[in-house]
């Protein structure tokens, strides 16, 4: 008899300890924050020499439409990440497996998201932008193509920012925060709350949610869910009935998602 195909689950309850709001593993240290300044120091700078060649070559249009351009695919590109590593992978997967078991550790409890100091929770992000970025720093001055690096980088690297701000209460949220959320600048709490309730297989994107509805109305991911599924015979962790790892517990404050 054929063998049925292998199955991925999520990790066992034992992987992830208790979060507690004095939570150590919430804090920044200073690792954390030098690679978050590194990070802001690379995209400062293609943000720089966008704004510099623009200005000597008078040409403001194609650098501002480029930057529009990063905005809207690093929502996309956010989406997709967020969509593989919920669903594929575990702790032990070769260079995302940290990630991997994070975002499970934050359907388990999403509101630490909100108790992260804020280099603790870009830091990881800030290290690929450096790296990625700085490259592009040194070769290239062309203002369209560092305009959209710019953009695309930086809200890419600040993405995990606007999902905690997503897991936010309006009351305890900066005013200009509540307004870009309302605007669909940044994704919303309403629509990211989404996420966290059953199914759990939707409104992947966390910059600005642009994307979600797209996707989640015309199945994409359900479509290359499929296609994983017959290619290589493994099933997302959506496919399963929600198990210890996808019910939510509040923290010891209990700290509700917003509605």
């Amino acid at each position: 008899m054929e063998s049925p195909p292998p199955r991925l689950t999520a990790p066992t309850p034992t992987n992830h300890h208790r979060v507690t709001l004095d939570d150590p593993t919430l804090q920044s240290t200073w690792s954390h924050r030098a690679w978050l300044a590194t990070g802001c120091t690379t995209v400062a700078i293609s943000l720089a020499k966008c704004v510099t060649a623009a200005a000597d070559s008078h040409n403001w249009l194609e650098p501002i439409l480029a930057g529009l351009v990063g905005y809207i695919l690093a929502d996309l590109g956010s989406g997709v990440y967020h969509w593989a590593i919920d669903n594929y992978g575990d702790a032990s997967t070769p260079v995302f497996g940290f990630q991997i078991e994070a975002f499970q550790g934050h359907h388990k409890y999403p509101w630490a998201i909100t108790r992260r100091q804020f280099a603790n929770n870009l830091h990881a992000l800030a290290r690929v932008i450096t790296f990625t970025v700085l490259p592009l720093d040194l070769a290239f001055n062309d203002p369209v193509l560092h305009g959209f690096v710019a953009v695309c980088s930086g809200c890419i690297m600040f993405s995990q920012q606007f999902h905690a701000w997503a897991h936010g209460t309006k009351s305890r949220l900066p005013q200009p925060v509540v307004v870009l959320q309302d605007a669909g600048v940044l994704v919303s709490r309403s629509q990211h709350a989404a996420h966290h309730r059953p199914p759990y297989n939707n409104n992947y994107c966390i910059v600005s949610g642009v994307w979600n509805g797209v996707l989640d109305e015309y199945r994409v991911f359900e479509m290359l869910e499929m296609l994983v599924f017959f290619k290589l015979g493994v099933r997302p962790r959506s496919w399963s009935e929600p198990n210890y790892e996808w019910i939510q517990e509040e923290s010891e404050t209990e700290i509700p998602l917003p509605k």
